[in-house]
């Protein structure tokens, strides 16, 4: 739901290739005997990916049906990596499976998230990272066109039909292409199809329950599987919550108007430190030089930065606060020095633009869990309506989902998630958070009566549990995967359990993003490991 890779671009040199041989970063040793439901076995190897390797990871792939209503069907492969527990065997908790959202990022890197669990308390499961169907490392892999996302490209705001009308041939010749390279791949490419992934990976493992981590999208798989599988869930944590009722289309335009506010807060940031970054001693005049330099971008772009990547340049603001600091530097430099460089390395470092396959795979998910509206005078009527409220990603918004009008694939019926025989589970969401309004934290919470909602009150990031130095909160999460302590259930619709938000970044005069890009992972860089993703 939205423009939602920039911070999967942080750490696209770590979790871009993870495996090798079968695909980049799997020691695959072949495919064992299938069972009735056409599922084989995960012949374990080495990884050949640096993080993985130093984490103690193992690698492979798994066979499944493309088609699970045909399990002796057309096969496909889904790379899995795994770290498993430490502890004595009597203590084992059993596996634990990441997702870290999108839909279409990698989650390979992910068996490692146990390590960052205070207490020590993630070295009593099996971590289990995968890469979902047609992502990175799994075969065969979806990508449509490389050079999509290149700039510089039409304005985002359609001013002109020549704009609209430009966008739309776009977007219609990126489905037409993904349906081109999907082949039959892209009818199976929903929420379900995953789901149904993620209980081979179990069943492969001989589990008769799997534990689940999910940040972002990857939430909705979560309730999504509790829902079908609700005996085979143990214990399930959930960061940043889909609001199920708005599978997908609904759910970009609430986020329009969160990711409005944020990017409030940024500009009040901004000019809070007006002696580091001078562009304005209030959250106006900040605005209105970031909108004057659009205007000038959209008349006269600089290389590769025309308005559109202006845009995305500002568009990890509002996911999470650490990058906040880089963002501003960029802006200086442009708005003060004439210098458009750290604000291209900005563009430059957003994960649609160098992963292709990413951005083809959100769409594969979202364009067919749920039906979009065919009738393009219904998306222009809207997001019109909503620009006039929440400029600043409306309408980027808007083309980035807008191949969703022309795809190819049937798009299916979302699942009606309901929790009310799932054992209880742990949600987390700050509740500023602009990619997954907090409002949907609040809605799974109503559908998962034995769940526990933790809120980190006033605190603007997304998918951020183990990363945003919240004790409050990744001490609630180490005690319930010890022993499945939760929050007391409160009454009504409202948090269980509140925590105060990490303290707002130091502002930084200079600008440090492309070590932020390649810098790989160790435990004192933890941040680097931030989800991203719906």
């Amino acid at each position: 739901m939205g423009r939602r890779w920039w911070s999967l671009g942080i750490v696209v040199g770590l979790a871009g290739s993870v495996l090798v041989n079968a695909g980049p970063g799997v020691s695959a040793q072949g495919v064992h005997g299938q069972d009735a439901n056409g599922v084989g076995e995960i012949a374990w190897g080495p990884c050949t990916d640096e993080t993985l390797i130093a984490f103690g990871a193992e690698c492979g792939m798994l066979s499944v049906p493309l088609d699970y209503s045909r399990p002796r069907g057309e096969k496909i492969q889904i790379a899995v990596s795994r770290v498993v527990h430490t502890v004595p065997d009597e203590e084992y908790q059993g596996i634990m499976l990441v997702n870290p959202g999108g839909p279409g990022g990698s989650g390979l890197i992910y068996s490692v998230l146990g390590a960052f669990v205070p207490g020590g308390v993630g070295a009593s499961y099996d971590w289990i990272g995968f890469d979902p169907r047609g992502v990175g490392s799994s075969v065969p892999a979806l990508t449509c066109d490389p050079d999509y996302n290149a700039g510089p490209r039409p304005p985002y705001d359609p001013t002109t039909w020549q704009i609209e009308r430009a966008w739309l041939k776009r977007s219609a010749e990126y489905a037409r292409d993904c349906a081109h390279n999907g082949g039959r791949l892209l009818g199976h490419l929903k929420t379900t199809d995953n789901v149904a992934d993620m209980d081979a990976i179990r069943q492969s493992l001989g589990e008769a329950q799997l534990n689940y981590y999910g940040y972002s999208y990857g939430t909705y798989l979560g309730q999504v599987y509790a829902t079908l599988h609700p005996n085979r869930v143990r214990r399930m944590v959930l960061d940043s919550n889909v609001d199920p009722r708005e599978v997908w289309y609904d759910a970009n335009i609430d986020q329009d108007y969160a990711f409005e506010a944020v990017i409030h807060l940024f500009f009040d940031w901004v000019a809070r430190h007006d002696d580091v970054y001078a562009l304005g001693t209030t959250a106006a005049d900040v605005e209105a030089k970031y909108y004057t330099q659009l205007a000038a971008l959209t008349a006269a772009p600089q290389g590769v930065l025309g308005a559109s990547e202006w845009v995305d340049a500002f568009v990890g603001a509002g996911y999470v606060q650490f990058l906040w600091p880089d963002i501003a530097s960029a802006f200086a430099a442009l708005v003060n020095d004439g210098d458009p460089a750290p604000a291209t390395d900005l563009y430059l470092g957003q994960d649609s633009l160098g992963n292709d396959n990413g951005y083809a795979m959100y769409l594969a998910t979202e364009c067919t869990d749920a039906k979009w509206p065919n009738d393009w005078r219904f998306w222009h009527r809207d997001n019109t309506a909503v620009a006039e409220d929440a400029p600043f990603f409306t309408w980027g918004n808007a083309w980035f989902n807008a191949p969703c009008k022309f795809w190819h694939a049937k798009a299916g019926k979302p699942v009606k998630v309901n929790g009310s025989n799932v054992p209880p589970i742990l949600l987390l969401d700050e509740t500023l958070d602009a990619a997954t309004p907090y409002e949907g934290s609040l809605e799974v919470r109503s559908r998962f009566p034995a769940a526990s909602l933790i809120a980190t009150v006033g605190g603007p990031n997304h998918a951020n549990s183990l990363f945003g130095g919240v004790a409050c909160v990744d001490d609630a999460v180490a005690a319930y995967l010890f022993d499945g302590t939760l929050p007391a259930r409160q009454g009504g619709r409202a948090a269980d359990l509140e925590c105060q938000p990490a303290p707002e970044p130091e502002p930084a005069a200079t600008v440090a993003i492309s070590q932020s890009r390649t810098t790989v992972l160790t435990p004192t860089l933890v941040q680097l490991l931030h989800p991203s993703g719906l």
